[in-house]
């Protein structure tokens, strides 16, 4: 089903992809994971990508519908193949990934109907994989110029590929108003950028002014996170996990719960608890997008709705 017109939305912008694991394959992509976790927690959510005019786009589109989210902005190409990934999963859980170069995400068209989209969009997540060539980095950069100035735009940092540049880095934060980046990715950020600041706080700090940004979200794993906005700031030591099924797409499920939580005016500390305990569950779960009743969303997003 797709939202009405009219419905502001939440948009994960970028790669879509599906992740090949040795007993099959699950859909994936941060920005589609984001949408996901975005309509699981009750927000209308669209993802903005293309894939290629083949079966693995047709089943892509058909799993996004069925899960509520808009396929509308789905762009469809001829000449380059839905994406997919080589996915190997570690001892303790995490993930090892080997992205297909030359994907149909890799050439986002900046497009009417996407424009539409930008004015609409209430909320955008957006990564740097994403950005791997310049026909998809100049399409999304069009896409957040075009938001609304009250548009929430979540940069969620991933530095462990090569191609990304300390100009595109800077790029990116200033079309940005939120960024979320973990503790080692804050310190290559900080070298890329030749920030002056030391520790993770002063670091955050440093970022906020700069890049004029609203909140620096440093993630720590199992040790949860730190909040960091203009005169406050929040640490939160995590929830403890019994049982890793795997570590795939935590992070945009708490990127998704702290823009839930963001955008209804919720407090530092209780965005930060929210985000911390939806990443947590993730790790409970089996993939990216997992399903979920009515009472672990309310479990899930407890105090949110007293707000």
């Amino acid at each position: 089903m797709s939202a009405e017109p009219q419905t502001p939305l939440v948009v994960g912008l970028g790669e879509l992809i599906w992740d090949m694991f040795p007993e099959g394959r699950r859909l994936g992509g941060a920005p589609s994971n984001f949408a996901y976790i975005s309509r699981l927690l009750g927000d209308e959510a669209a993802v903005a990508s293309r894939v290629g005019r083949d079966a693995l786009g047709r089943e892509a589109a058909g799993r996004l519908g069925r899960a509520g989210l808009s396929t509308r902005y789905l762009q469809t190409d001829g000449e380059h193949p839905t994406g997919t990934v080589g996915v190997r999963i570690g001892a303790h859980g995490e993930p090892h990934f080997n992205v297909n170069e030359n994907s149909a995400w890799d050439y986002l068209e900046w497009t009417p109907a996407w424009e539409e989209l930008a004015g609409r969009a209430a909320v955008v997540c957006f990564g740097t994989l994403g950005q791997r060539r310049p026909e998809a980095r100049e399409t999304i950069q069009s896409f957040l110029a075009a938001t609304r100035a009250d548009a929430l735009r979540l940069f969620d940092v991933n530095l462990r590929h090569s191609f990304f540049t300390p100009e595109m880095l800077a790029r990116s934060l200033r079309l940005s108003t939120v960024v979320k980046l973990n503790a080692e990715e804050l310190t290559s950020a900080a070298s890329m950028l030749k920030l002056k600041a030391a520790g993770e706080l002063e670091t955050a700090r440093e970022l906020l002014g700069l890049f004029d940004l609203r909140l620096v979200a440093v993630t720590r794993g199992a040790r949860g996170s730190l909040l960091v906005s203009h005169g406050e700031a929040d640490e939160h030591p995590g929830f403890r996990v019994e049982q890793i099924a795997d570590a795939i797409g935590c992070g945009d499920a708490f990127a998704a719960a702290l823009a839930h939580c963001l955008r209804r005016g919720a407090p530092l500390a209780l965005s930060n608890e929210v985000a911390n305990r939806v990443g947590s569950w993730l790790a409970t779960q089996t993939g990216a997008t997992p399903e979920a009743d009515p009472a672990t969303i309310a479990r899930l997003l407890e105090g949110l709705t007293e707000q």
